[in-house]
């Protein structure tokens, strides 16, 4: 991988990384600039310096992290599925803050810069494709980086379904190999896919609010008759 970013070698750095930890640990509420400084070896005051406010930190953490993504994503036909080079390995340390944000319902721009680069993807699989998918890449795009983020955030569970430790080699291998399975083995063949795609096409937009459907055959009024 490329020698580490210059900026990963300050003080600032120090702080964004003890913030990811603590942002992980304990949720955003409840992490305090103090403990942040603390857990970076460094003052609260120069904490405030570099950051100004514990808002600006985490939009510092999701900035490092789409800048990490990115260069990940632009390298990925290089990197080895597992190992210490694999894109999983790099964004391990990650993980924790990833998860609790996306919870919180924090991590925007995160997901969203996401969603754009599997889009690219997407865009790329369907040119090869000789019936391409019917719906739009980018709400493919945005499906699918929900579903792949649902690993990080479910690991434990993951990992006890599983039976192994998916954050160590045996389990990770197993992991990816389920993942493999999964995209090259379809569920729906083609023409359960068409009944299924002919049935949403007569849903009705919207689905009646409750009460507004027809009234039980035993709740009529004699009206009704």
């Amino acid at each position: 991988m490329a020698a580490p970013d210059p900026e990963d070698l300050t003080a600032r750095a120090r702080i964004r990384d003890a913030a990811m930890q603590q942002f992980g640990e304990h949720g955003f509420a409840r992490a305090t600039i103090r403990g942040i400084a603390e857990a970076a070896g460094v003052s609260s005051g120069l904490v405030r310096h570099h950051f100004g406010s514990k808002q600006a930190l985490r939009e510092a953490c999701d900035a490092h992290l789409t800048k990490l993504i990115r260069a990940l994503n632009a390298d990925a036909r290089s990197f080895p599925a597992v190992g210490p080079r694999a894109p999983s390995t790099a964004m391990r340390p990650y993980e924790r803050y990833l998860a609790r944000a996306l919870t919180e319902g924090a991590a925007c721009a995160v997901f969203d810069d996401m969603v754009t680069l599997s889009e690219s993807w997407q865009v790329e699989a369907d040119a090869a494709q000789s019936v391409p998918p019917e719906t739009d890449p980018r709400v493919r795009a945005t499906i699918g980086t929900a579903m792949a983020l649902a690993i990080p955030v479910l690991r434990s569970h993951i990992s006890r379904g599983l039976g192994v430790d998916t954050t160590e080699p045996e389990g990770e291998r197993l992991l990816l190999r389920a993942l493999v399975d999964i995209y090259s083995h379809p569920i729906l063949g083609t023409d359960e896919a068409a009944e299924i795609r002919a049935a949403l096409d007569g849903t009705p937009p919207h689905p009646p609010r409750p009460g507004t459907g027809p009234a039980p055959a035993d709740a009529r009024s004699d009206d009704d008759e």
